[in-house]
């Protein structure tokens, strides 16, 4: 946790990844976001995986940092509590991240009737308004049909992270605190649209994956554990432990070649085929052929630890494949790492949990705040906020349209 959005007010009305997730990269530089949700919790409250007392994993580690309040958000005065909140005063305040529909009691113009400098980031899936979740998204895109061996032919392979949502997230983060720098210049706010098929299609457009289908008509094959356009793949050692080798700086592989002695059959195949290996990663891809079967017994002849020390000495990029079990223990990546911290969750479980995941050196890094209890700031936020006395929200309490944890 950072302090460099400190004084900034985000309220968030969301659910799922992409509008959490960037709540949470808000939260964790220094900016007190609200998390609003219905009685009850949201459809992302109970989601998977759960902690064995069936409290969501997946719903404390998106929601670190943040503030909950809970109202009935199916009433009209649940919904004007909410409304309220999003367009409350403040120069650093009336910012609102949402993934709700556009149209409907969060419509921007509904919202900036109340405040007009509002800024609403919202989070879509189509940029009709249709709806899209990161996996149709990616079968859209034609990424399932390269992902995997080739064996496979056409049958598609998804994939199990949420990388559209995630950029998504980021993406509405950085649009958010744009229109707000926006606001500081020109005094007007507006509405930030961010469309997950957007997201997708523009990121693989930028890779100059869409140019290459486009330039040569033909859809990218399938390389399997291949890096395209690169010398980059898993080996197996002496000692059966399976490594991911890339070379894609000059350095790179001349580290690489040097760390497995291989400079005189490198240089052979140099010679009989006309080409360097030393500067252009894509000629090691057009020669893979070649390339791979050499690394591939050299690897094979070697213990992991042996090498592993070579590879550094000598400058390599390589890494090893470990289980999701196999990386909790690992020092460098969490024990060892002052991203993470142990803290108790509400989930009532206390382990490791990030902070921010950028390291400022000039700034003290403070440890992660858990999420919190649903509602557990109701109160604090209406009195705050909007101003209501005691007596106020005892009424908002009686009447079913607050809860407090």
């Amino acid at each position: 946790m950072y302090d460099l959005l400190g004084g900034m007010r985000v309220v968030e009305a969301s659910s799922f990844v992409a509008s959490p997730s960037a709540g949470l990269y808000l939260a964790q530089m220094g900016a007190e976001v609200i998390r609003v949700d219905q009685l009850g919790g949201g459809p992302d409250f109970r989601r998977w995986p759960k902690a064995d007392t069936g409290a969501s994993l997946y719903w404390e580690g998106l929601n670190k940092g943040k503030k909950s309040v809970a109202l009935d958000l199916g009433r009209p005065e649940g919904r004007e509590l909410l409304a309220a909140l999003a367009t409350a005063p403040g120069a650093k305040a009336g910012l609102f991240l949402t993934n709700f529909p556009v149209e409907g009691f969060l419509a921007h113009d509904t919202l900036a009737a109340r405040r007009a400098d509002l800024i609403t980031a919202r989070i879509m899936g189509q940029a009709n308004g249709g709806p899209a979740l990161d996996y149709t998204v990616n079968a859209a895109l034609g990424i399932p049909q390269i992902t995997g061996p080739e064996s496979l032919g056409d049958e598609p392979v998804n994939h199990v992270l949420p990388a559209w949502d995630l950029l998504t997230g980021a993406y509405a983060a950085f649009a958010l605190l744009a229109a707000l720098q926006h606001r500081q210049a020109t005094g007007r706010g507006q509405e930030v649209r961010i469309p997950l098929a957007d997201v997708g299609i523009a990121t693989i457009a930028n890779l100059g994956q869409l140019a290459e289908m486009l330039t040569t008509g033909d859809n990218r094959a399938r390389y399997g554990n291949t890096v395209y356009g690169a010398f980059g793949r898993d080996f197996l050692t002496a000692d059966g432990v399976r490594l991911m080798v890339m070379a894609i700086t000059p350095r790179q592989w001349t580290g690489l070649v040097a760390a497995l002695s291989l400079a005189d059959p490198v240089a052979a195949i140099e010679a009989a085929r006309g080409v360097s290996f030393a500067k252009d990663e894509g000629v090691r891809f057009e020669h893979r052929d070649a390339l791979f079967p050499l690394v591939e017994a050299a690897v094979a002849q070697r213990q992991s630890a042996e090498l592993g020390a070579t590879f550094d000495r000598l400058g390599c990029c390589w890494g090893t494949y470990q289980t999701m079990r196999e990386a909790v223990d690992d020092p460098a990546l969490v024990a060892a790492n002052p991203v993470f911290s142990t803290i108790e969750q509400t989930s009532g479980l206390s382990y490791p949990v990030p902070g921010a995941m950028a390291t400022i050196p000039q700034e003290p890094r403070r440890p992660p705040v858990r999420a919190p209890f649903l509602g557990e700031h109701s109160d604090e936020v209406l009195a705050d906020v909007l101003g209501l006395g005691s007596g106020e929200i005892g009424k908002l309490h009686d009447a079913g349209l607050v809860t407090q944890a």
